[in-house]
């Protein structure tokens, strides 16, 4: 009978771990929608300034690569069936992926799970999380900027639209990030 007793209870257990583990995910999924909808136009660009890549650091920081990732790509394929996560200053739904923006979207999963990788590899120092949110950062742009290459088909506009105006913004999401996450660290595990 105990023994019955103790494996129900590890099965209600798992399932309450998975639920957890799913509204994780899915919170941080809505985190990442709600910075979009904070955003800046910039003339000259049509790339506008949002709080979103402060939110996919702090995802893949908060979260490790595995449930980091999951969280960007669940973010995707929200905005990808046409739900308004994405910033309202582009197109709606899956052509987001195809604009100028496509580049730095597409790549959100990849740089949460580099992010998180590189974090959870160590001890987690606010020099860690600095280089983690680093090596993000340069993931996101080679991607960014590659989608507008491939639109402009102009390195020099592709960095003009993509990059410059955002250099010293992208510094203080990664101290940011890396500042909230070192004060945080200890209401996140890594499984």
């Amino acid at each position: 009978m105990s023994e019955t007793v103790v494996h129900v209870a590890k099965g209600r257990s798992r399932a309450l771990d998975f639920a957890l583990e799913a509204a994780v995910i899915v919170c941080a999924s809505l985190f990442v929608a709600l910075s979009a909808r904070i955003y800046l136009p910039i003339p000259g660009t049509p790339v506008p300034l949002t709080p979103q890549n402060f939110a996919v650091l702090l995802v893949g920081l908060a979260l490790g690569s595995r449930r980091g990732f999951l969280a960007l790509a669940l973010y995707l394929a929200e905005g990808a069936a046409g739900l308004p996560v994405f910033s309202p200053a582009g197109a709606i739904g899956i052509a987001h992926f195809v604009g100028p923006t496509g580049g730095y979207l597409l790549s959100y999963p990849f740089v949460a799970a580099l992010t998180g990788y590189i974090f959870e590899r160590g001890k987690p120092t606010f020099a860690r999380a600095a280089w983690a949110a680093v090596a993000g950062e340069i993931l996101l742009f080679v991607c960014g900027l590659s989608q507008l290459y491939l639109l402009t088909h102009s390195l020099a506009t592709a960095i003009s639209y993509g990059l410059y105006w955002f250099i010293f913004a992208e510094v203080m999401k990664v101290m940011l990030a890396a500042g909230a996450i070192r004060s945080w660290h200890g209401l996140f595990r890594h499984p």
